[in-house]
């Protein structure tokens, strides 16, 4: 993080990029920076020169950037809301992280992790999740992902009453809509699936089978295997 300590006139004070010289700047959530800062920002990029603002004086700066994102930035350059040629200058080496809902097991690691270091904060002996509270956690989508997990045992270190976490202390949804897809096996999933087509369809086979793009005896058989 960028911060200033003291207030100074604007040409004297240090934005990020001079004060990470010689150190890495992270920029996160990339994606929502205006169109009119991006051009600036790939200028510093390119040119490793920056101005503070209200300063006519050029300064040199050597950083390493590292920009994140969880918007779909492909798409964003598509509708011309983020530029290309920023896009090609950051994407140097790109790391793609699963959303937590694909990587479940590193939720309880998180999850006492966050525990920890909310209990110490808020001077609270909440040190562990109840058995229903961690099958809560690992059964929640968290389509905000790791910033959601956190701010549900934030939350539920403000609310627990003793020193375990209890699923209702989460204030997880329990309406998360039909099964799970992810925790499911393949076949499990293809059940769920044939099931609400034929459901969808009033159990009409043709339209079904022409709804999930296979042919009526594929449909038939599914429906068998699943004893649907």
């Amino acid at each position: 993080m960028c911060a200033v300590p003291s207030p100074m006139p604007r040409a004297d004070r240090a934005g990020c990029f001079e004060l990470a010289h010689e150190g890495t700047l992270f920029l996160d959530e990339i994606a929502n920076l205006p169109w009119t800062q991006q051009g600036k920002l790939l200028r510093a990029l390119e040119n490793r020169e920056i101005q503070r603002v209200g300063s006519s004086r050029v300064r040199r700066v050597d950083v390493r950037v590292i920009a994140a994102t969880n918007a779909d930035i492909a798409a964003a350059v598509a509708k011309r809301e983020f530029r290309e040629d920023l896009l090609y200058r950051l994407n140097t080496v790109q790391i793609h992280l699963p959303p937590l809902r694909e990587r479940t097991e590193d939720i309880a690691e998180l999850a006492a992790g966050f525990l920890a270091r909310e209990a110490a904060h808020y001077g609270k002996s909440v040190d562990n999740f109840s058995d229903a509270a961690m099958q809560a956690l690992v059964r929640h989508r968290w389509p905000g992902n790791v910033r959601e997990l956190h701010h549900a045992v934030e939350r539920a270190v403000l609310v627990a009453p003793g020193g375990v976490v209890a699923e209702a202390d989460l204030g997880l949804s329990r309406a998360e809509g039909e099964a799970n897809l992810e925790a499911m096996t393949l076949a499990q999933a293809e059940c769920v699936l044939v099931g609400k087509a034929m459901k969808r369809h009033g159990d009409n086979v043709t339209r079904a089978a022409r709804d999930l793009g296979i042919s009526r005896a594929a449909l038939y058989r599914k429906i068998e295997r699943c004893g649907l």
